[in-house]
């Protein structure tokens, strides 16, 4: 008789596309965090938090790369709810929670929000399938100077967290006038507004990707399609070459100053009612922001932006960092872009069928702390916690105590839980959690009332450093009073 077969162990792995963060990640992006949303409270917004999970119908079909809802975003069937789906972005549940709360909720209603966020897209290098996003938008405001507000603030974010003035720039432009261009080329007819909507998508998805493909490749996604390295082909508008003329003719009309860009805009727009009215908000924004000392050494119009999502209706920005970084080849890039938003005074009509105004941002959290790490800027203590060796089983509860004296002082602390036979086996724990101290106390040392601190982080760095010599000068361990613990821990961790 044949033995039966053990069950088949489940493969230890993080599925593709997604991630794991541990310990200096986590508290790397939580300072991050705290940093954008003291800049967002102080502009007057409140935080937000909704459910990761929306109906289909709710999410809406918006996004960049697909024509279906449920092709692009993680969604299943319920019994009783319908179709229902990992939220995508961060923007489509406030337009429900906007519609759902309009009675108790103030107008304008300000919010920002922090979370993670789902997309059922083909990774890559650097592309996930879960990613976080840090979001504030404002929902009943139709003035442009919610607009300008919102860019004045990501300026002010993005510096706060520590990228100075110089290396970003906030880029910004309008779908208006994008709008207006395509009218002029023939492929939008404002008395029919749903002609042409599948070909003014490609042409959105193709400007939208003018840095990573080049003009080259744009032109192709205008025209009949392009093949990329893989052997994916994607599907082209179909533009004639006197069409995809005016988009590219759109795409670089941005001149020496904000002025110049916007008579190239007006020249373009022509008679289109929609793209002048789109030029005039560009202005209006460009003098808001003057106003209040955002330069163009800060925030620029720039007509190559568009944003990939179908649902932005007027004025869209975009943060760009400008300083340069080393690719995986070691070849020189410049960082790219690391937030997004605009106006989409659509997204709540759907529920209501009211014309509901509203504007945002959106900060791309794992980009923007990955390029805070490449200038050595991350922010939050990193470091792991003060380590209490254990030299004797029989006296844990001395251990435990004097870990909780330096919790009740706020020093994060623990005791070596393991197997605390090998004492090198602790000090190689301190090590791993990256612990700036450990305290030793074994038999003598609790007879004479004294503790032991071994400065791990100073050890370290004249382990590394340091001649022989050097080394001696600078012992990396103390004794101290048992009473003075706190006290001596304390200065340990303001000198490390």
């Amino acid at each position: 008789m044949a033995k039966d077969k053990r069950p088949e162990r489940p493969r230890a792995e993080t599925p593709r596309g997604f991630r794991d963060y541990f310990g200096a990640e986590v508290s790397e992006r939580k300072a991050m965090l705290d940093t954008i949303a003291a800049v967002y409270y102080r502009y007057g917004f409140d935080p937000l938090e909704t459910s990761a999970v929306e109906t289909v119908e709710a999410l809406g079909k918006y996004l960049p790369d697909v024509d279906r809802p449920n092709a692009g975003v993680f969604a299943w069937a319920d019994e009783d709810e319908g179709w229902l789906a990992l939220r995508y972005d961060l923007t489509a549940p406030l337009a429900r929670v906007a519609a759902q709360y309009r009675g108790d909720l103030p107008t304008p209603y300000r919010r920002y929000a922090m979370g993670p966020v789902w997309r059922n897209e083909k990774p890559g290098p650097g592309r996930f399938r879960q990613f976080y996003q840090c979001d504030a938008d404002t929902v009943g405001a139709g003035s442009v100077a919610a607009d300008a507000e919102i860019c004045a603030m990501l300026a002010d974010a993005l510096e706060e967290t520590g990228i100075p003035r110089g290396d970003y720039v906030v880029r910004v432009n309008n779908r208006k006038v994008l709008n207006g261009v395509m009218e002029v080329a023939g492929v939008l007819d404002p008395a029919d507004p749903d002609r042409h909507a599948r070909e003014r998508g490609i042409v959105l998805r193709a400007i939208d990707k003018l840095d990573r493909l080049g003009e080259d490749g744009v032109r192709a996604l205008l025209g009949k399609g392009r093949m990329d390295e893989s052997g994916d082909y994607t599907e082209g508008a179909g533009l004639t070459a006197a069409q995809a003329g005016v988009v590219m003719g759109f795409m670089a009309a941005k001149r020496a100053t904000g002025a110049e860009t916007v008579a190239r805009l007006r020249e373009l727009a022509g008679a289109s009612a929609i793209g002048n009215e789109g030029v005039q908000e560009l202005e209006s924004i460009a003098e808001l922001l003057d106003a209040q000392g955002y330069g163009p050494d800060r925030i620029v119009i720039d007509p190559s932006v568009v944003r990939g999502l179908g649902y932005y209706t007027g004025p869209v920005f975009e943060a760009e960092l400008t300083f340069e970084i080393l690719d995986e080849k070691g070849r020189p890039r410049q960082f790219g872009s690391v937030a997004g938003g605009g106006r989409y005074d659509d997204l709540v009509k759907r529920f209501t069928g009211q014309a509901v105004p509203a504007t945002g941002v959106s900060i791309g959290v794992d980009r923007l702390l990955a390029a805070l790490r490449a200038k050595g800027r991350v922010q939050g203590d990193t470091r792991g916690p003060v380590v209490v060796t254990v030299m004797d089983r029989d006296r844990m509860a001395d251990y435990q105590a004097m870990a909780t004296e330096l919790r009740r002082a706020g020093i994060r602390a623990e005791v070596y839980l393991g197997n605390p036979k090998n004492f090198g086996n602790q000090l190689k724990y301190a090590d791993k959690r990256n612990s700036p101290v450990a305290v030793i106390q074994g038999g003598d040392e609790a007879a004479r009332g004294v503790v032991l601190l071994k400065d791990l982080a100073l050890g370290a760095r004249i382990a590394a450093q340091a001649s022989h010599e050097e080394w001696k000068s600078q012992p990396a361990q103390s004794e101290v009073p048992r009473a003075g613990l706190v006290d001596a821990v304390r200065r340990l961790l303001g000198s490390a």
